[in-house]
């Protein structure tokens, strides 16, 4: 076997193998939960991401499919296969079992272990980068696998702990950092994933020129001890500081503060996948919407960075330094590095970069049909795999989305 071949089939079953461990310690019933239509069962996640390779990789290439209704159950949004099984009744799917489902991965995978390992050198080239997309969007719904059961979690008058007490990590506590404010001239840059920079999502392009005004970045992202003075200082109710927008849904929602967060006394209490536990007052805010971003943004006297200031000053940082998943915290922790923690909210609506062309076929409906209503996040967050964000990743959400590792850091302009 060829050492490029040999690499592509390992972190193939890498990635794999990472989603049932992120499945193991739930049961079949915790698999079955739909807290929201935003969130989907993490059994339906698990065949979703087989799906795919079988969609796209193994039914072209010849292979019949394990179960024909499998296309109709388990396809999210693709179009151009055809009709799907409504997102907000996933829930309702009590079949296939879980042990259905594990069965079906299992051979989409012995499958695609024989495709790669029978193809040719050439159509072993041309398969590659449906293969990267079919691993990375199965990364990303890794992060959704933890998100949507945390939220379901979340819900239970129980708030159970999603990981054991024997599994948790012993964290030292870390000094807190001052915020600082870290300047960047401006000018023409240059901004998106270039064309030869190894595997990026389409919506990373092209590359293109950006002119920035100076601006300065915070050092770190928004802490608790912040939500906290924003909270004690009547922020919640104060619409000066807020969005219309974002003023009426936090009223429409009776929110006193972000989600899963509350002040007991001298205490700030979170809830996480340990269950509740006080929050540190320098640790990185998380499950912000967009509209509380904004609004504690200019509480601190600023305001969010566009995601070209925030890739711009994300260019030279180096992705590895951050807290993602494989840190086994699985929670912000203090620190100022750009990537991890928690993905940070811009100003910048998701739209396409200059030139954008989505992909032919199906496989194009993957980023380009969302451009709207949506603001980009950029950074990854504590549940994100490690590898998995660089600087031109582009996340996206709806302005109220608070159920992700959503956090911010503030911008502000210079002269």
């Amino acid at each position: 076997m060829s050492a490029e071949r040999e690499a592509l089939v390992a972190r193939y079953l890498s990635v794999r193998a990472a989603t049932e461990a992120l499945a193991e310690p739930l049961s079949p019933e915790d698999q079955q939960l739909q807290s929201m239509p935003d969130a989907s069962p993490t059994k339906w996640h698990r065949a979703h991401t087989s799906w795919f390779f079988e969609e796209f990789l193994l039914t072209p290439s010849g292979r019949e499919p394990v179960n024909p209704r499998y296309r109709y159950l388990f396809n999210s949004y693709y179009d151009a296969v055809g009709p799907r099984h409504a997102r907000p009744r996933r829930g309702i799917l009590s079949r296939p079992t879980c042990d259905e489902v594990t069965a079906y991965r299992r051979t989409v995978d012995g499958r695609m272990l024989e495709l790669l390992g029978g193809a040719d050198a050439p159509a072993l080239e041309k398969l590659r980068p449906l293969v990267e997309l079919g691993l990375a969007h199965e990364e990303q719904h890794q992060e959704l696998i933890l998100t949507d059961i945390l939220h379901a979690f979340s819900e239970s008058p129980l708030l159970p702990a999603l990981r054991a007490p024997a599994s948790r990590p012993r964290l030292e506590p870390k000094p807190a950092e001052p915020v600082a404010f870290v300047e960047h001239p401006g000018g023409l840059v240059t901004i998106g994933a270039a064309d030869d920079s190894g595997f990026h999502f389409d919506n990373e392009g092209p590359r293109h020129r950006v002119f920035l005004e100076p601006f300065a970045l915070a050092s770190r992202p928004i802490s608790v001890a912040e939500v906290r003075a924003f909270i004690e200082a009547g922020g919640y109710q104060t619409p000066g500081l807020w969005l219309a927008e974002g003023f009426e849904h936090a009223r429409a929602q009776g929110r006193e503060a972000p989600a899963r967060f509350r002040l007991e006394g001298s205490r700030a209490v979170v809830f996480g996948v340990d269950g509740e536990r006080e929050a540190q007052g320098d640790e990185p805010a998380c499950h912000l919407t967009y509209y509380e971003a904004d609004a504690l943004a200019r509480f601190l006297g600023g305001r969010l960075p566009t995601e070209f200031e925030w890739e711009h000053a994300a260019a030279r940082s180096d992705p590895a330094l951050g807290n993602f998943r494989e840190s086994g915290a699985l929670r912000p922790l203090p620190g100022g590095a750009l990537f991890g923690d928690v993905w940070s909210w811009t100003s910048s609506a998701y739209a396409p970069h200059p030139g954008f062309r989505p992909a032919a076929g199906a496989v194009g409906e993957y980023n380009g049909k969302f451009m709207v209503s949506q603001l980009v996040l950029r950074g990854g967050s504590c549940f994100t795999p490690a590898g998995h964000v660089r600087a031109s990743y582009r996340n996206f959400w709806p302005p109220g989305t608070s159920f992700q590792m959503s956090g911010a850091r503030v911008a502000r302009s210079l002269g």
